[in-house]
């Protein structure tokens, strides 16, 4: 089958790793795709946004199936588009990724319906916002409505900074229209787990559960991130917890979007915290996380190729969807000074994949003469498995420490918060 993924990071890198193993999958495209990815898939210089032109591209080369991974297309409507023309794809239509291009829309619905997350205001007037937090609880969080690359939310200390984040959003647009409402939550606490999850709208599968590290620098310090690394599974995400989120959580998410008319199919994303009176949403997302994405996959022992085109046709519940149990580190590798103001077009030089461990590259280009360079702000995610959550990390980081990138820098406690839960737990 000639099969298309819309995406150029990390993630979609992860993705094509799995997809390929697949014999059915004889054509693979990327869209853009980086040079990174070049000798896993044909890589085509297509915008993930730019939808007429990637269903085009779609119609020209009889794309039989497509995986649409990046938040924006989704939102914009990239699958209607190819489901207009009769390309079957994984990936929600518009009216379901809504639940991740407004929060506005997703803490309403979980109002709604009843779904357990932080207490909230919605805000379209700037100084009707200024006005509440003067007297709303600290610390407090402030986010963007719409789509903002995983940057559009605040974690106010001081009323000054809570103001500064409304002056930010919906005065400055630092976020353009995704700022045009903004949201003022209840700020929580407790161990933060993600959860992506397979769903065709009526059956809903969790995959391994993982544990993000945000923040740019060691010890949670520095400016909130798309990710500095990721581990599988979260040792605080114990059975009993999953039977809880699946209860309170998942099943009724997916109730509610098919109540609204808005049946979700494709990866369901569930940030979550596990707070003193329980879980709670924090977030969700209409696609696979980046980086979550890069260790769970390679712990999934059923075939992903199989398993998209289940969700597409609606049989999920028919579908083998089976996980390792072992464990997963990634760590990302960024242009220094990220995420704020950094440098491109750095020489690299990668270790070959070994058994456990692999490079997803996010961000890469090629010289005049065949070289990779480094491009954006994540570059590289070096992924490791192994059986126990200690040796995956190891792997990780001694993989990571043979590739040649001297704009290069890492976090280097991923995993250190979940190692030192199990042994805690003990």
């Amino acid at each position: 089958m000639r099969v298309m993924v819309v995406g150029g990071g990390g993630r979609e890198h992860a993705i094509i790793k799995k997809l390929r193993l697949n014999p059915a999958v004889t054509e693979l495209y990327a869209l853009p795709g980086n040079a990174g990815m070049e000798g896993e898939a044909v890589c085509v210089p297509i915008g993930a946004k730019d939808i007429p032109a990637i269903v085009a591209f779609a119609q020209e080369k009889a794309i039989e199936f497509a995986v649409v991974a990046p938040d924006d297309p989704l939102v914009l409507g990239a699958v209607d588009a190819l489901n207009e023309v009769g390309i079957p794809c994984f990936g929600p239509d518009k009216k379901a990724a809504i639940i991740e291009g407004s929060k506005v829309f997703s803490k309403n619905l979980m109002k709604k319906y009843g779904i357990p997350t932080a207490r909230y205001e919605v805000f379209s007037d700037p100084e009707a916002a200024l006005a509440y937090i003067e007297t709303a609880p600290l610390p407090t969080v402030v986010k963007a409505d719409g789509l903002a690359l995983g940057k559009g939310v605040i974690i106010a200390q001081t009323r000054q900074e809570a103001r500064d984040a409304i002056h930010s959003i919906m005065e400055e647009r630092k976020f353009g229209d995704s700022g045009n409402q903004i949201v003022v939550e209840e700020f929580l606490t407790g161990p933060e787990v993600s959860v992506l999850s397979f769903t065709d709208g009526e059956t809903i599968v969790p995959m391994i559960s993982s544990m993000d590290h945000k923040r740019a620098h060691d010890n949670d310090e520095g400016l909130n991130t798309g990710g500095m690394g990721t581990i599988a599974p979260n040792p605080f995400y114990t059975p009993e917890i999953a039977q809880i989120c699946m209860d309170t959580i998942f099943l009724p998410t997916i109730r509610a979007m098919a109540a609204e008319g808005r049946p979700f199919r494709g990866c369901l994303y569930f940030g979550l915290m596990l707070t003193p009176d329980g879980p709670r949403v924090i977030e969700y997302n209409c696609r696979f996380g980046d980086p979550e994405a890069q260790v769970v996959l390679p712990l999934l022992e059923s075939d992903l190729f199989d398993i998209m085109q289940a969700v597409s046709k609606g049989s999920l519940k028919d579908a083998k969807v089976e996980f390792s149990g072992k464990s997963a580190c990634c760590v990302i590798i960024a242009s220094k000074g990220y995420p704020v103001s950094y440098e491109s077009g750095f020489p690299m030089i990668l270790p070959p994949d070994g058994p456990d461990t692999h490079i997803c590259v996010a961000g890469a280009k090629r010289d005049e003469n065949g070289g990779l360079l480094s491009s954006g702000g994540r570059v590289l995610g070096v992924v490791a498995t192994a059986d126990t959550l200690p040796d995956a990390v190891e792997r990780a980081y001694a993989h990571a420490d043979q590739v040649v990138f001297e704009n290069g820098f890492c976090r280097r406690d991923i995993g250190r918060r979940a190692m030192q839960a199990l042994k805690g737990a003990d």
